[in-house]
């Protein structure tokens, strides 16, 4: 595979991993001359993408594909309840969901400046 087709962070996983195996004394997969290998120091990162960017590692990259979330979510139904309903009916639904969230705890209180705390013991914008 060409080097564009993985994301930089594919290809330093990619790299890493086959310099890891250099350093394990893992055989190379291209025939390198001994002067190269001098002048790059015997590096197995360098060694690494030599091969990376010749084609010949045998890596590949798994990219899972997003999952398809199937429901429709509270606001849908209640929307779709206006349509087909009367104000009476949304009134009832909205108290309904209401009572609901209350008793699932989702809705927070708003923070009260003098709530907070500076654990430090000064106050903020002292440093």
């Amino acid at each position: 595979m060409l080097k564009e087709d993985f994301t930089k962070y594919e290809t330093a996983r990619i790299l890493g991993a086959r310099a890891l195996q250099l350093s394990m004394d893992a055989p190379l997969l291209i025939k390198v001359k001994p002067e190269e290998l001098e002048n790059i120091r015997y590096d197995p990162l360098k060694i690494a993408e030599i091969e990376f960017t010749s084609g010949v590692l045998p890596i590949t990259v798994k990219r899972p594909l997003p999952r398809k979330i199937e429901g429709k979510l509270k606001k849908d139904a209640v929307k779709e309840e206006r349509k087909e309903g009367d104000d009476k009916k949304v009134e009832e639904l909205e108290k309904k969901e209401e009572e609901d969230i209350k008793e699932e705890g989702e809705i927070m209180e708003l923070a009260k400046p003098e709530d907070e705390v500076d654990e430090e013991g000064g106050e903020e914008g002292e440093e």
